[in-house]
């Protein structure tokens, strides 16, 4: 770290507990600011617990979903929404983003929580070994947060040390050396004493720790710092993932998307969300997934809002080239990640004739079905077709994995979803890609069989395998997008891969003529450079 104290964050250090049901309160701890509290035992705790929250302004709201979401080869923008800038990359998309501007500032808090929590720890009477393992989570915390900044912004302020009050000079440190001064060494630390299995469920584990580390390596393994072992590393932490720890892929790729059954044998790691915290307006945020891949269903005939259907805000739609990945003959997941009949629920009688409560009222075939509905049938159906030349910002298909029908009414957009982030087809996927940097094509097959394997359409395992003549990254990547799409991967996906620009300018039209290699690093918010002495530099290609 450098030499003196630096820090940008624009509050004092706050210890916001929120809504983590199995192990997060939902105290405000008021008297952080004298010490007295944190310094104690229980007020540790605390801390650490609430070093948790400041994931959940990203993950699970708007803000995540857009910034990886958006401005891919896989989704552009519905016809709803103010940040379509993100996915247009035109000359709007600048340091004014909000979203820019409150990942930053988030991610910071969450660093300056956990610094908070290790630099006082010292002082706290406790039993040592549950101390560590205290530490380690925040440390795994601490990690994925400067992870997730410099994966979005690469050269960014570090700080190791907790800032208590208004400070107004930050630094720009090379994202070489986050890695190895913070990134690197809190997650060997964690792996080094977190549990096999939490004490309480959402909490970070060593398989946790490990999947994040290989991720970290992975993406060091494509820049010009890496170390000569990253990859390699990387594979092995993948392979404890999936040999080491009893998880387990589920059957049924259908089965993950159950809200019934979210503590699977599949989940690495998910951020937990409270139902009833939700319900009471506590969280305000929850999952909110369920509200942004939806068309817009509810003005259709037959059809009004409802939960069943879910809230359509039309943020994203998919792209052609994302609904042509699938072959529907062999492969099950496009017809279990998108919606394809919507049931009438209001009563309909006009020209085209009659609708009942129960009725089919919408169909969309999907991809590889048009050709069975020409204009004549759709015109004869009693039913609204809409087939690929229907497809607008407001008709497209619906993605159907955040769906979430325990909302206690149509209108509630926080949802009680946990957020996956990391899941055990993913470490194959991840494995599959650090065998591949490596040259090892064939290693990189068996684990894509692995998850392919599970995608088939009862009967056509065989028909889904492939061989190592077949891998290389471009196929991977269109596997990641198969099996993770809409799982806050995408955009990082593209960027620790390179594959960005090149990808959308083939595959997004709206982004395609905006786009440029500088893209890969989202622009320094204006409240950084603004509340920073003498100014913070900006990314390489945006406005000064």
């Amino acid at each position: 770290m450098k030499g003196n104290k630096y820090t940008f964050l624009l509050l004092a250090l706050l210890f916001i507990v929120q809504s983590c049901e199995k192990f997060l309160e939902e105290d405000l701890i008021s008297d952080v600011s004298s010490g007295t509290y944190y310094t104690t035992e229980a007020g540790l705790e605390d801390a650490v617990d609430a070093t948790y929250a400041w994931l959940k302004g990203f993950y699970g709201p708007e803000r995540g979903f857009t910034m990886t979401t958006f401005g891919t080869d896989i989704y552009t923008n519905g016809a709803d929404g103010g940040h379509k800038r993100v996915n247009f990359y035109d000359g709007s998309f600048d340091a004014t983003e909000s979203y820019v501007n409150q990942s930053w500032r988030d991610w910071y808090r969450g660093i300056n929580q956990a610094n908070g929590v290790i630099n006082r720890s010292a002082d706290v009477e406790m039993d040592e070994a549950r101390k560590t393992l205290r530490l380690a989570e925040v440390r795994w915390l601490r990690a994925f947060y400067y992870y997730d900044l410099v994966r979005t912004y690469g050269d960014v302020h570090l700080s190791l040390e907790e800032t208590v009050g208004v400070e107004v000079e930050a630094n720009k440190t090379a994202a070489a050396e986050i890695y190895s001064q913070a990134i690197v060494p809190d997650l060997e630390f964690a792996i080094s004493n977190l549990p096999a299995e939490a004490e309480d469920y959402g909490r970070a584990t060593k398989a946790a720790a490990e999947f994040l580390l290989g991720k970290v390596l992975l993406r060091r393994s494509y820049t010009s710092y890496a170390a000569g072992d990253d990859a390699s590393r990387a594979e092995t932490l993948f392979g404890n993932v999936i040999n080491n720890y009893g998880f387990a892929l589920l059957d049924d790729f259908a089965d993950l998307w159950d809200i019934n059954n979210q503590e699977n044998s599949e989940i690495v790691w998910n951020l937990t969300i409270s139902k009833a915290l939700v319900d009471d307006g506590t969280d305000r945020d929850g999952h909110r997934g369920h509200l942004y891949f939806l068309m817009e269903y509810d003005k259709q005939r037959g059809m009004t809002r409802d939960v069943a259907n879910g809230r359509p805000w039309k943020r994203f739609r998919p792209t052609p080239f994302l609904l042509g990945l699938w072959d529907r003959n062999v492969d099950a997941r496009y017809d279990k990640t998108y919606k394809h009949v919507w049931f009438a629920n209001k009563d309909v009688d006009d020209a085209r004739g009659t609708r009942v409560i129960g009725d089919t009222a919408l169909f969309i075939p999907g991809p590889g079905r048009d050709i069975d509905w020409p204009q004549g049938a759709k015109d004869a159906a009693p039913y609204i077709v809409y087939t690929s030349d229907d497809y607008s910002e407001r008709i497209f298909p619906s993605m159907n994995k955040w769906i979430d029908v325990t909302r206690p009414d149509r209108q509630k957009t926080q949802g009680q979803r946990d957020v996956v982030l990391m899941r055990l087809a993913d470490a194959h996927l991840l494995r599959a890609e650090a065998r591949l940097q490596q040259g090892d094509a064939a290693g990189a097959s068996e684990d894509i069989n692995v998850v392919r394997t599970r995608a088939a359409v009862p009967g056509q395992e065989a028909a889904m395998q492939i061989t190592a003549g077949d891998v290389d990254l471009d196929f991977l990547l269109d596997e990641r997008a198969r099996e993770l799409v809409g799982e806050h991967a995408r955009w990082w996906d593209l960027t620790r891969t390179g594959k960005l620009v090149e990808r959308v300018r083939l595959h997004n039209i709206q982004a395609a003529g905006n786009i440029q290699d500088y893209h890969n690093l989202r622009p320094i918010g204006q409240d950084q450079i603004d509340r920073t002495v003498g100014g913070y530099p900006q990314n390489p290609g945006y406005p000064q």
